[in-house]
């Protein structure tokens, strides 16, 4: 368009709705956008007019001003990028609300581990003295979750004493505490009744605990510390939260952990009006085996029935075929419970995700799911692997014979062997490109707090790019964490591309951050695409994500997030 006839239109505009900013719940008119709609139909627009919760039109500034004239509140995007809001389909929401009101060791830029324990103590230390009413303080760190070269309770009784201190590995497949939070959770000397949490308690030879809790047995310590937290102490830690994922276009979010008490927190805050993320909740813990108990499942039929609408979701449920500790990550059932498990579960209709990171166990995972289908029959089941790290060629195929959706989160990606285990093993990991010309649905994710800070744009510069990244501070971790784009102090390697034909597009990689995480959650109908009768769920973007230089695109900022029509972040408005 032309500069005259653009600053013609605009004018008009601004004539014609100028008066409308009284009005009480007005509509609004985004003008002078280049908006990509994420509808194959007509993927590109100027202008997006919202009515109450949904979009009412998409098309040109010409179209929509000519039919909105003195019904909406004019936002000129002034050339701006508009995208679909982010559906974040995998994250940890509690745990990153918890997590960010704490102290983070491994932010993007630096890592500090054991490995320096002067300085961690001083940390320690210092974050304690400036949070002298913090019942427990919660701290996110990499450090090795295996044996003898894992740290122990001591060192961190030596920061703090008096107050239990719980060190989240940023897998969030271990914890790292002190004595009083040992105490805090039970945890003796004697072994505790939960034979799965037992078997992941590091213990000393005469039995007293090393302070490294794995797996399951995190749980222990997890369950004590919600039950410490009021009820409005939570709700405020889950509400500074959502605001947090607003700043990174986040209007989605699904919960790969979850009870029916967190379903309750996020009601909470919807009936208040404070709920800024839409969730989708899918019960389940951190490497906890699943056991069909008369409780389980009238709190999974609860759930199912009470919550169903645009703010808070369930009838999901999350499995571990295995976890993500120690130099290989253990397994969490016999093939044979799993089997059955995910057969039962699927019967009573619950869409089912599952955690698989081994070849081996990504292939349990798609046997058990075919045979749930072959048992139960044909439905919209939307099957779910999480993280797909290591597939062989065969399994590729399954993905879309079995209509398995792919959850996957870039940023992971990439060390020197990508996220592969074994280094004997000649697979390369993460086949984004091979499981979408295969047929397979991809939806992103940020693995939030394992992902830090769970930046959507990042993650696509990481599907568009596969640089290979190596942290120098957590290089004599023997369990180091993942690799990844501004993961710990990770730095880029000059040159260095993991297998760069399995690359995609910047569309591709918002597609599955948007049209594809919304399918893998059941919300395709709601979210997902600009289209008419959508919930006004949008990002305005603080480049033209589409044109810049791909070692660019993870510079990309929400300038402007919008749920149902709600302005609920805005990067324009003075810092208060």
């Amino acid at each position: 368009m032309g500069q005259m006839m653009r600053a013609a239109i605009a004018a008009g505009l601004a004539a014609w709705l100028g008066g409308t900013a009284a009005m009480a719940e007005p509509a609004l008119l985004l003008a002078h956008g280049h908006v990509y709609t994420g509808d194959p139909a007509r993927p590109w627009a100027e202008a997006v007019a919202v009515e109450g919760e949904r979009i009412a039109e998409v098309g040109s500034d010409r179209e929509l001003a000519a039919r909105w004239r003195g019904r909406a509140q004019l936002i000129d995007l002034e050339g701006r990028t508009v995208i679909p809001g982010i559906v974040d389909a995998h994250m940890h929401l509690l745990f990153g609300a918890l997590e960010i009101a704490g102290l983070n060791l491994s932010a993007p830029d630096h890592s500090l581990t054991p490995a320096q324990p002067e300085a961690l103590l001083a940390a320690l230390r210092a974050f304690a003295a400036a949070h002298p009413s913090e019942r427990i303080l919660i701290v996110r760190a990499d450090f090795s979750s295996e044996p003898p070269a894992a740290p122990t309770r001591t060192l961190l009784d030596q920061a703090v004493a008096d107050r239990p201190v719980v060190v989240h590995n940023s897998t969030e497949h271990a914890l790292w505490v002190n004595s009083k939070a040992l105490e805090l959770a039970g945890i003796g000397d004697d072994p505790v009744a939960d034979a799965e949490a037992e078997r992941n308690i590091v213990r000393e030879a005469g039995g007293r605990p090393t302070g490294l809790l794995l797996e399951a047995a995190q749980e222990l310590v997890n369950r004590a510390v919600l039950r410490e937290l009021r009820t409005e102490e939570k709700l405020a830690l889950l509400r500074n939260a959502t605001r947090y994922l607003n700043q990174f276009g986040i209007t989605s979010v699904v919960n790969a952990t979850g009870d029916l008490a967190e379903l309750e927190l996020y009601a909470m805050l919807r009936d208040r009006g404070e709920l800024t993320v839409r969730t989708r909740t899918a019960f389940g813990a951190v490497a906890v085996p699943h056991h069909l108990t008369a409780q389980f499942l009238a709190d999974l039929e609860t759930a199912r029935s009470r919550y169903h609408d645009e703010w808070v979701s369930a009838n999901a449920v999350k499995f571990f075929v295995d976890g993500s500790s120690g130099m290989y990550p253990p397994l969490v059932y016999r093939a044979a419970e799993y089997r059955a498990l995910v057969q039962e579960l699927d019967k009573r209709g619950f869409q089912l995700m599952t955690h698989a990171e081994r070849r081996d166990s990504i292939h349990l995972a798609l046997d058990a799911y075919e045979a749930a289908v072959r048992a139960n029959g044909a439905r919209d089941r939307r099957l779910r692997i999480e993280h797909d790290f290591v597939i062989t060629d065969g399994d590729i195929e399954r993905h879309a014979a079995l209509a398995v959706v792919a959850g996957i989160q870039p940023a992971f990606c990439c060390g020197d062997s990508g996220t592969s285990y074994d280094p004997g093993d000649p697979t390369p990991s993460d086949r984004w490109r091979t499981l979408k010309s295969h047929g397979a649905r991809l939806a992103f994710s940020s693995d939030w707090p394992c992902m830090w800070p769970p930046d959507p744009f990042v993650n696509i510069q990481q599907a568009v790019t596969r640089q290979i990244w190596r942290s120098p501070d957590t290089a004599g971790i023997e369990t180091a964490p993942l690799d990844g784009a501004q993961q710990g102090g990770s730095l880029p390697q000059p040159g260095k591309i993991y297998y760069p034909e399995e690359r995609l597009s910047v569309t591709e990689g918002i597609d599955a951050y948007t049209r594809g995480a919304a399918f893998a959650s059941f919300m395709d109908e709601r979210v997902g695409t600009i289209s008419k009768g959508r919930l006004a769920d949008l990002a305005v973007l603080s480049q033209d994500i589409f044109s810049v230089h791909p070692a660019d695109v993870g510079r990309t900022r929400a300038v402007m997030t919008f749920v149902g029509g709600r302005l609920v972040y805005d990067a324009r408005a003075p810092a208060r």
